[in-house]
C-alpha cells in the first residue's frame, strides 16, 4: 500500500477470520479516533468496515506497516502472517542517489510449521517467552535471491513483522549505510556491520555493489533477548525458547547475487535535518517486569500492573513535550512502542545518545533505563503504548494513553 502526504486514504475491510480483529497503521502519525488508526474498533466476523484517514502534508517519508491489534489476539493473529507494508513516498525518496538505487522490500516473518506443512499451535511456555517460529521467510519465501547491481546501490527497506523474534541482521563482506529507522530519515547515512530490529522496527539501509561478483548472504546471527529462569534455559536443558537449539548459529535470511554493471554511484551525503527537541514538561516514570497476576496468573506489568481496559493509565496535553523513563527490571529484553507519535531517544542509563533520530519503537534490555522525548503532536484521542512482544502485550504490558486537546 502506497500513498504520499496530502492523501485522503480509503480502506474498505472484510473480516474473514473466526475471531473479532481491526488494524492499527503502525508508526503512521494520523488521527487516532473514530474509523483511522483507533484500536479500540472491534470487527467482528463477517462484518465490514471502511477506514478513512487522512496522511498529513508534513507526514514524513518512509516504512510504515499494518496489523491487527485487537488486544489478546495480536501475536496469534500476526504469527498467521496478517501484515502488510504502508509506504509513504515523499522528499528521501527524491535524493538523486536514492533514487537511483534499486529498491528491494524486505519483511520479515516467522511460522510455526509442523511437519505435514501445517501451521502448528503455541505452547503456553512459548507464549510467556514469545512465541518463535521455526520456519523464517522474507516476502513469503524461505531464503529468497536479491539481486544487486555491480556498481551500483541496493536500499534495502527492511520490516521486523514477526511477533517477538528479533533479527541482528548482517550481509556477508558487506556494510549497511543505514539511512532511515521506523521510517524516518537521519541526518546522514550511517555505515554499520550489524543492524538489529526488534519487533516492530524497521531500517532502510543502502549496500554497496562493490565486491566481487559472487553469491553473499544476508544473515541473522544469534541473540539473546533473556530467559524466564525455569521457563527458559532451566526446563529446556539451555535450549532456549520453545526447546530449539539454534539460538547460536547464523541463518541464512536471502542471498544476494550480483547483477549487470551499472554506473558506479556514490551514497548520499545528506538526507534531512533533524532538529533536537526542547526540554520536557513533565518527566514520567514507567517499569517493565513481570509477575503474577490474580486474574490473569503469570502476567507482563507496567508499574506493576497488568492491562486493563477500563482504565486510564496515562494522560498527556496535546502540543506538550514529555520525556519517559523506560526501566526494565525483569529478566527479558522488552521493546517499546507507543501509537502515533515518534519520539527521540534521550539517554541509556544515563548515557546520552550518540545518534538523534525520530523512532516509534525502542529497545530497552534488561537492567536497562531508556529516556525517550515524546511531543504529542496534531491528534487528541485515546491511544496505548506497549511492548511489542507481541504475547507480551497480550499478557498485559499494556497502557491507555489519554492525549487531551
Amino acid at each position: 500500500m502506497e500513498a504520499k502526504p496530502g492523501d485522503k486514504v480509503r480502506i474498505h475491510f472484510t473480516n474473514n477470520l473466526e475471531q473479532p480483529t481491526n488494524i492499527h497503521y503502525h508508526g503512521l502519525h494520523i488521527p487516532i479516533t473514530g474509523n483511522a488508526d483507533n484500536v479500540f474498533l472491534k470487527i467482528e466476523p463477517g462484518k465490514k468496515l471502511t477506514y478513512e484517514f487522512p496522511i498529513p502534508d508534513n507526514h514524513p517519508s518512509g516504512i510504515f506497516w499494518y496489523h491487527p491489534h485487537l488486544h489478546g489476539l495480536v501475536a496469534e493473529q500476526l504469527f498467521g502472517g496478517l501484515a502488510g507494508l504502508f509506504i509513504v513516498r515523499g522528499e528521501l525518496d527524491e535524493i538523486p542517489e536514492i533514487k537511483a538505487a534499486k529498491e528491494e522490500f524486505v519483511v520479515l516473518q516467522d511460522f510455526s510449521i509442523d511437519d505435514r506443512g501445517r501451521r502448528s499451535s503455541s505452547a503456553h511456555m512459548s507464549l510467556m517467552m514469545g512465541r518463535e517460529g521455526n520456519v523464517i521467510a522474507v516476502n513469503g519465501r524461505v531464503n529468497p535471491s536479491i539481486n544487486l547491481p555491480e556498481g551500483g546501490l541496493l536500499r534495502l527497506r527492511i520490516l521486523n513483522a514477526s511477533p517477538s523474534r528479533f533479527y541482528r541482521l548482517a550481509l556477508e563482506d558487506h556494510s549497511f549505510y543505514q539511512i532511515a529507522t521506523d521510517g524516518n530519515s537521519l541526518s546522514e547515512p550511517i555505515e554499520v556491520n550489524e543492524l538489529l530490529l526488534t519487533p516492530g522496527q524497521r531500517a532502510d539501509v543502502l549496500v554497496k555493489g562493490d565486491k566481487q561478483s559472487g553469491q553473499y548472504r544476508l544473515l541473522n546471527l544469534p541473540y539473546d533477548r533473556g530467559s524466564m529462569g525455569m521457563m527458559g534455559g532451566g526446563m529446556m536443558g539451555g535450549r532456549g525458547m520453545m526447546g530449539r537449539n539454534d539460538r547460536d548459529e547464523p541463518i541464512a535470511l536471502a542471498t544476494l547475487h550480483y547483477e549487470s554493471a551499472v554506473e558506479s554511484l556514490p551514497l548520499p551525503t545528506k538526507l534531512a535535518s533533524i532538529s533536537a527537541l526542547s526540554e520536557p514538561q513533565i518527566v514520567r516514570s514507567f517499569e517493565l517486569n513481570h509477575g503474577m497476576s490474580p486474574a490473569v496468573g503469570m502476567a507482563f506489568l507496567i508499574n506493576g500492573e497488568p492491562y486493563s481496559g477500563d482504565r486510564l493509565h496515562t494522560q498527556v496535553k496535546l502540543n506538550t513535550v514529555e520525556d519517559w523513563e523506560l526501566a526494565n527490571t525483569g529478566v527479558m529484553d522488552h521493546p517499546f512502542h507507543i501509537h502515533n507519535n515518534a519520539f527521540q531517544v534521550i539517554s541509556r542509563n544515563g548515557t546520552p545518545e550518540s545518534l538523534l533520530a525520530w523512532r516509534d519503537t525502542v529497545l530497552v534490555k534488561k537492567g536497562e533505563t531508556v529516556r525517550i522525548r515524546i511531543p504529542f503532536r496534531d491528534f487528541a484521542g485515546k491511544t496505548v503504548y506497549h511492548c511489542h512482544v507481541l504475547d507480551h502485550e497480550d499478557l498485559g504490558m499494556m497502557g491507555n494513553l489519554m492525549i487531551e486537546a
